[in-house]
């Protein structure tokens, strides 16, 4: 059972004016929870320990997609795939933050891996800046949570320069490289996401600029623009599938600059690797049975209560809990019913007095950073709330 602190909300008046605009559901309740998840140090320590070893796992598994040419196995769109090879093997692509989706980790449950969220995680401002700041209006001592990710990611952004995890020789191997910031336009989640990292940069020590992607001009010989400006880096609030499948034209741009050596792109191409669902069966093949996996198939599993989604999905969409006859428990709608399946082996999440579901939510930047939860019903939809913690 989840145990909960019951605290005092943030205004929407206090998030608005520190840009957190997303405070409200389409159906009028509160976004972000006025309760925290009670997590002991204990628990918060293994949420660490896990996550660096999952990732750990990750690229082990990553080299194995690339040694042995899987990529087109996982979904990963053609026209991208170059992308992929090339930022893999070359270390100055660096990864930049994302976000384990796990199941258990409270309450003596294991900890398992549901996905890992590697290009374009959600719930960046929520976990960094919100559940703090819950602490610091409610008068609870702001160090009690597993959360330095802001500091992590701007700790990460020093080691695009200096690609070690000792960051301290930065200012003298910076050499004026500067980042552009986009996101697309319409979406102010998207927009102060981008603009919270543009600050991390900022403080980091990089000069940066900040444009809606319509507004980038993109050149295969000379590189990636604002105006005049060019800039050796660009951060994008956008999903690489959705540039290999939609924006096939900035697809191809975007190869010539990579291959001209004009222009680095954050987060790199291989976090669609890790992205995709079907990454998952890849990890299980190599690694059966480990304790902080879950049996992935492309292949219904027999005689398992099961999940079965799609390789690229959002917010829950096109997800299916199906009962050990491959009888539907409860499904989501969506728009990703065109990507193949993946089915994975069902594990039930922590749940509060109400009956609710959790599911933890931990960022990493070089290492495990930050831990938050998100709670609703079987899947966890557009409607899911976001939930803080406080180590107790």
């Amino acid at each position: 059972m989840v145990t909960l602190e019951k605290v005092k909300p943030l205004t929407s008046e206090f998030l608005e004016s520190i840009g957190f605009y997303w405070h409200t559901d389409e159906d009028k309740s509160p976004y972000v929870a006025d309760e925290l998840v009670i997590v002991t140090q204990e628990e918060a320590d293994k949420y660490y320990e896990a996550t660096n070893e999952l990732y750990d796992m990750f690229v082990e598994a990553g080299e194995h997609v690339i040694q042995n040419d899987l990529l087109h196995e996982i979904g990963i769109p053609f026209n991208v795939i170059d992308m992929v090879k090339q930022s893999w093997e070359n270390d100055i692509h660096w990864h930049l933050y994302g976000r384990f989706d796990l199941a258990g980790g409270v309450d003596g449950k294991p900890i398992k891996l549901i996905e890992f969220n590697a290009d374009t995680p959600t719930a960046l401002f929520e976990t960094a800046i919100v559940q703090w700041a819950l602490l610091k209006a409610n008068g609870m001592d702001e160090r009690s949570q597993f959360n330095n990710t802001y500091e992590a990611i701007k700790e990460n952004f020093k080691r695009l320069v200096v690609m070690s995890g000792d960051t301290e020789n930065f200012a003298e191997n910076y050499n004026g490289w500067k980042i552009l910031f986009s996101s697309v336009k319409g979406s102010i989640e998207d927009e102060n996401t981008t603009k919270l990292l543009q600050s991390a940069a900022n403080e980091a020590g990089f000069g940066t600029d900040f444009a809606f992607a319509d507004e980038v001009e993109f050149d295969g010989e000379d590189g990636i623009f604002k105006g005049d400006e060019n800039f050796e880096y660009w951060f994008k609030l956008i999903p690489w599938e959705n540039i290999g499948i939609d924006e096939s034209g900035l697809a191809l741009m975007l190869r010539e600059i990579m291959d001209n050596q004009k222009a680095i792109i954050l987060n790199p191409a291989y976090t669609l690797m890790f992205q995709s669902k079907a990454f998952m069966k890849i990890l299980w093949d190599l690694y059966p049975n480990h304790p902080l996996l879950l049996e992935c198939s492309y292949e219904p599993l027999q005689g398992k209560k099961q999940v079965e989604k799609r390789v690229f999905g959002r917010e829950g969409a096109n997800t299916v809990i199906l009962d050990e006859k491959n009888h539907v428990i409860a499904q989501e709608e969506g728009e990703y019913e065109n990507f193949a399946p993946i089915y994975q082996e069902y594990v039930e999440l922590n749940t509060d007095k109400n009956g609710e579901s959790y599911q933890a939510g931990v960022f990493y930047a070089y290492e495990a950073c930050g831990l938050g939860f998100r709670r609703g019903g079987l899947i966890l939809n557009n409607y899911s709330k976001f939930v803080g913690h406080v180590i107790g």
